[in-house]
């Protein structure tokens, strides 16, 4: 038997279990980095302060006890409603060891919805992060009869109230779980010793285009396996500094952790997006997750600042990302060709100069130590990907959903695809359908939607297998290839198939200016897209080409910036068959974003939703249509 299947076989029965282990093994390392206000510094000033893992298990070990001093029960759900931060780590693993189950959900998530979770879910309490995420529930509390506690992270001095709920700070909880162990000193490790592999730990709802998301079952086992299988995966080293960001409410931040407690390396936390920049140099990561989304809009933002230099500056930038992208794409066909990656001398030498000249830059702006970064959720561009690998920070797609409890496939460090998701995780079995759908089986498939046994036996085998919905590939190495979503894939009413997401990527990566576009085209004669513009990139612009001074929709409406937006597209329908080329399209007004409901939490675009909400814009693109 191989260590690799050593590993996954002896997993602990759950994360719990791992974490109480973690502590034993290595108490004194560091184990997490969270960003603090600096009380006599400038407003605004913040310093990042470490725990180490025991310092860590006193907290989680309090949190849990407390939980369990409330009356918890095995199995019973709490539901953690907040941003990114240390605080949701200690509340999810206090909820663990507790024996109980977490529901996540998004702070971003109205007070209806919220509403509607913590009833489905049956929540007895909820972790909140503030004031304002504790007003969504008590706005609702008579539809919660079951929910009878509220833990606040950040207490203010007059919160919210309702009848019959128990409000208290997260401090006051962690100090009746010290009483409690003062009283039960072994009631944490005794809880955690008698947890089973199949009970439930999550319910992670997912963020359904229509109608109300469903609770997926993710039990124990499911996080025990990611930690195991990440370690195989040598994704991640006991030497590494990891930046989370990603939401902790998705399956792909929650999975982050289970996979940094196995091997103990640090984990710097901080949600706030707009802090990513400036975070980047200040932590020094190893390894970053992240959406795809985020590297667009660096790549468009070097793109954008060379842009805006001129002259040569602008030109060795452009010279220097194709030289990245060619770099990378010769690299990966030789080592498919031959099993390592050469390029021709004069390639060669033109990247080391580029290197010298433009990549060492890039690096320096990710922290200079990132030697790789998971990205998921959605589809990266291969131009985008080309370029970043080329500059000596490779994006190593992977592939899961909420119901597999996130990655099932990714790419290896040494080994990555540009186009790909990578090979299966080891544990994890891929098979392609008669239909071209990808089917997963392994330890991290849910075990079913929440109250929902139809839609469950919809999607999930007698046997395991999971219908994921996807179309995809399987290359003689063992590579996984997306090719698009099952349910987007739309027929014109010429009877040809389109895959619009190939469409899309391959606008995103030759229009620096785009931030989601969307190609239309179900039943009708030809393809349409709506088209958002990234405003950091676009206004400088516009500023340089007479439009100063006008609003965001102003320069958006203009001739201009139509005309300019027409040339990427007459781009990309060049490399196009007919039925695929986009005909015409509309510059939405503003970006699609997650408080309008157009886009996950996640960053997935809601197709449907900005289809209804666009339908005008729509309809005058097919207007007095004839069959093209």
């Amino acid at each position: 038997m191989s260590s690799a299947q050593d590993l996954l076989e002896s997993r602990p029965h759950s994360v719990a279990h791992l974490f109480l282990s973690r502590v034993g093994a290595t108490p004194d390392r560091e184990a997490y980095r969270h960003p603090v206000a600096v009380g006599q510094g400038a407003p605004g000033a913040e310093e990042w302060r470490s725990l180490t893992w025991a310092q860590a298990a006193d907290r989680v070990t309090a949190i849990a006890a407390g939980l369990l001093s409330l009356g918890l029960r095995t199995e019973e759900r709490v539901a953690i409603s907040s941003s990114t931060r240390v605080e949701w780590i200690f509340a999810d693993l206090g909820v663990m060891c507790a024996g109980a189950a977490a529901t996540a959900v998004y702070p971003s998530t109205d007070a209806d919805e919220t509403a509607y979770i913590l009833a489905d879910s049956g929540s007895r309490a909820i972790f909140v992060e503030d004031a304002a995420q504790l007003a969504k529930v008590v706005e609702h509390a008579d539809r919660l009869p079951d929910l009878d506690h509220a833990i606040v992270f950040d207490p203010e001095a007059d919160l919210p109230r309702a009848k019959g709920l128990d409000v208290l700070s997260l401090a006051e909880l962690e100090e009746r779980g010290r009483a409690y162990l003062g009283e039960h000193p072994e009631a944490v490790e005794t809880t955690v010793a008698s947890i089973e592999r199949e009970q439930l730990a999550t319910l992670i709802y997912t963020s359904g285009t229509t109608g109300r998301p469903k609770g997926v079952r993710l039990v124990h086992d499911c996080w025990s396996y990611q930690g195991a299988a990440q370690e195989v995966s040598g994704l991640l080293q006991p030497d590494d500094v990891q930046f989370l960001w990603l939401p902790l409410s998705h399956v792909f931040g929650k999975a982050l952790i289970s996979g940094q407690i196995q091997t103990g390396h640090v984990l710097a936390v901080d949600g706030r997006v707009d802090r990513i920049v400036t975070n980047l140099p200040v932590v020094r990561p190893t390894v970053m997750a992240s959406a795809p989304r985020v590297f667009e809009k660096v790549y468009n933002g070097i793109a954008a600042k060379a842009r805006a230099e001129g002259g040569a500056k602008y030109r060795i930038f452009r010279w220097a990302a194709q030289v990245a992208r060619d770099h990378a794409r010769t690299g990966q066909e030789s080592l498919v060709a031959t099993g390592s990656r050469k390029v021709p001398l004069w390639l060669g030498v033109q990247h080391a100069l580029a290197d010298k000249l433009v990549y060492g830059k890039i690096r320096a702006a990710f922290g200079g130590e990132l030697r790789g970064s998971a990205s998921g959720s959605a589809a990266l561009a291969p131009d985008i990907g080309y370029f970043f690998a080329g500059a000596g920070v490779p994006v190593l797609e992977g592939y899961g959903l909420t119901e597999t409890s996130a990655a099932c496939t990714v790419n290896p460090v040494d080994d990555y695809r540009v186009g790909t998701v990578g090979r299966p995780l080891p544990g994890t079995e891929v098979r392609i359908a008669e239909d071209g759908e990808i089917l997963l089986r392994g330890p991290g498939i849910m075990r079913g939607y929440h109250n929902l046994p139809e839609k469950t036996a919809e999607v999930l085998e007698s046997d395991g297998w999971f219908r994921t919905g996807d179309i995809g590939e399987i290359d003689k190495e063992g590579f996984v290839r997306i090719t698009d979503r099952k349910k987007d894939l739309f027929k014109t009413s010429g009877g040809k198939y389109v895959a619009p997401t190939e469409i899309e990527g391959r606008f995103k990566a030759v229009c620096p200016f785009v931030s989601n576009i969307l190609v239309i085209g179900n039943g009708r004669n030809y393809c349409t897209a709506l088209i958002a513009l990234d405003e950091s990139v676009l206004m400088p612009w516009a500023a340089s080409n007479g439009l100063g001074g006008r609003s965001y929709a102003e320069v958006v409406s203009s001739p201009d910036v139509h005309a300019l937006i027409d040339g990427f597209v007459q781009r990309v329908n060049g490399d196009l068959q007919r039925w695929q080329t986009i005909k015409k399209f509309s510059l939405l007004p503003r970006d699609l974003d997650v408080e309008h409901g157009e886009l996950t939490p996640s960053l997935k675009v809601k197709r449907p939703v900005v289809e209804r909400e666009y339908a005008e814009l729509v309809e005058a693109m097919y207007e007095g249509a004839r069959e093209a």
